[in-house]
C-alpha cells in the first residue's frame, strides 16, 4: 500500500507551485482529482513544448491525478466543489485572496461541510499584506526575495533562472506544510487549517544566513558570480578539452587537498587560508592556481585526479548529459512511465525513495475532464444531470 492511500486531495490550482505540490502527494499513492476550466483546460497544458499534440509538461504535472471539468465560479459548480470537499482531506488553490470568498467557498464555509479539511492557499505574496492582492509568479518571488540581487555576475544584470525556481521551491514547501497539517490532524485529533505559502517566503529561507548577516551586520550580499562569499575555491572552470567542471571546497580539509593536487600547497601556510571567508577575499589567487591546472588537462584525467585525492568535483551537465550519466541511469533519477499516446516517456521519478512503500508514476496526465463523469456520478449526479451541466458550461 501506498504511504498516502486514502488521503484525497482537490487540487484547483494552476502554474506551478500548487500543482506540483499535488503532483509530489500523488506520486505517493493520495488520490488527486484535478479541476480544470470546463473550456481552456489548465494552463500548463499550453505551456511548453509538445510532441504529437501531447504538451509534454502537463504529461508529467498531471500524473497520478484524476481530471475533472469544473467551472466552480457558477453556483452549480460550487455547489459540486463544496460536495467535493466532504470527502476531501486538503485542497489546494493559488486563485488570489479573496476569490474563493467572492464566490462563496472561503474556507469558513468549506470548513463548516468539512471540519477536518486542510485548505492550502498558494499565492506569490500570501493572504494578507499590502501586496496581496498584486498578480504575481514565481519570476516575481525570485526577483524580490534577492535572489536575482545575489546570481549574475558582478559587473552584470541581476539573473533570473531560466526555469521555475521559485515555483519548485514553494511546490516541495506546500507539500511538507500539507503532511505536517495532515500529522497535526490526524496524530493530535484535531480539525483541519488553513496553509498561507507566499511562494516568496521559502525563497527567503533557501538564502541562507543572507537576512541575518544584514540584520546583525548591515552588510548587503553583493553579485559574486560562481563564487561564494564564504569559501574558496569555488567556481567553475573549462578543461583543456572544453569541458567546465565545478569546484566546491566548503570544508577546510577539502580545499587543502586541492591546493596539494594543483602543486600549491604553499599557499595553505597563508594566514588567510584557515577560514572559509579569509580564502572568499582571496579567490583570485586560488582561482587562478585551479584555472592554471585544469585548463591544461582534459576532464577525464582532472576528475580521476580529483577523486583520487578525494577532493570534491562534478562535470557540469547539460540534460543530455544527465541522461547518459551511469549514476543517474543506477538510481533511475529520470524514470520511465508510459503514456498511451507517447508510449515510453522520461522524466525525473518520485522525490525521494522509500525503503518500504515507495513513490510510483502510476499513470501520465490524462486527458481534459477525462474523469469528470465517473466522479460526478459518484457524488450522485446521474447521465441526464450530467448533460445539462454540460449544455450550461459548468462541466
Amino acid at each position: 500500500m501506498s504511504p498516502l492511500a486514502g488521503v484525497r486531495v482537490v487540487d484547483a490550482s494552476t502554474l506551478f507551485a500548487g500543482p506540483l505540490a499535488a503532483t509530489i502527494l500523488g506520486d505517493y499513492g493520495a488520490d488527486v482529482l484535478k479541476i480544470e476550466h470546463p473550456a481552456k483546460g489548465d494552463p500548463a497544458r499550453g505551456h511548453g513544448p509538445s510532441k504529437d499534440g501531447v504538451p509534454l509538461w502537463w504529461t508529467m504535472l498531471g500524473r497520478n491525478k484524476r481530471t475533472l471539468t469544473l467551472s466552480f465560479s457558477t453556483p452549480k459548480g460550487s455547489d459540486i466543489l463544496k460536495n467535493l470537499v466532504k470527502t476531501a482531506d486538503v485542497l489546494v488553490e493559488n486563485f488570489r485572496p479573496g476569490t474563493l470568498e467572492r464566490w462563496g467557498l472561503g474556507p469558513e464555509t468549506l470548513q463548516a461541510i468539512n471540519p477536518k479539511l486542510i485548505i492550502a492557499r498558494v499565492t506569490t505574496y500570501g493572504q494578507f499584506g499590502p501586496y496581496s492582492h498584486r498578480p504575481g509568479f514565481g519570476t516575481l518571488a525570485e526577483a524580490m526575495s534577492g535572489f536575482a540581487a545575489i546570481t549574475g555576475e558582478p559587473d552584470g544584470p541581476p539573473t533570473l533562472p531560466p526555469f521555475g525556481l521559485a515555483d519548485g521551491i514553494a511546490a516541495l514547501t506546500c507539500a511538507q506544510a500539507i503532511m505536517t497539517a495532515l500529522y497535526d490532524r490526524d496524530v493530535h485529533d484535531k480539525p483541519g487549517q488553513v496553509i498561507d505559502l507566499a511562494i516568496v517566503e521559502p525563497m527567503l529561507t533557501v538564502l541562507g544566513m543572507q537576512a541575518m548577516v544584514y540584520d546583525q551586520l548591515g552588510t548587503v550580499q553583493r553579485r559574486t558570480g560562481n563564487r561564494s562569499v564564504n569559501n574558496a575555491p569555488r567556481n567553475t572552470y573549462r578543461t583543456s578539452d572544453d569541458r567546465w567542471v565545478a569546484v566546491s571546497t566548503s570544508a577546510q580539509a577539502i580545499a587543502e587537498r586541492v591546493m596539494h593536487l594543483v602543486g600549491r600547497p604553499e599557499l595553505i601556510d597563508e594566514p588567510w587560508f584557515a577560514t572559509g571567508v579569509g580564502r572568499a577575499a582571496h579567490a583570485d589567487v586560488l582561482d587562478e592556481a585551479l584555472s592554471t591546472w585544469i585548463g591544461e588537462r582534459d576532464l577525464k584525467t582532472v576528475q580521476d585526479a580529483f577523486e583520487q585525492a578525494q577532493a570534491a568535483i562534478a562535470p557540469v551537465y547539460d540534460i543530455a548529459d544527465v541522461f547518459a550519466d551511469p549514476q543517474f541511469q543506477a538510481r533511475d533519477s529520470v524514470t520511465t512511465a508510459q503514456d498511451p499516446t507517447l508510449g515510453p516517456v522520461r522524466m525525473p521519478g518520485p522525490l525521494y525513495r522509500m525503503s518500504r512503500t515507495p513513490g510510483q508514476i502510476r499513470w501520465t496526465g490524462r486527458p481534459r475532464g477525462a474523469d469528470t463523469d465517473e466522479v460526478l456520478a459518484g457524488l450522485g449526479y446521474d447521465e441526464e444531470q450530467r448533460a445539462a451541466l454540460r449544455a450550461e458550461g459548468v462541466i
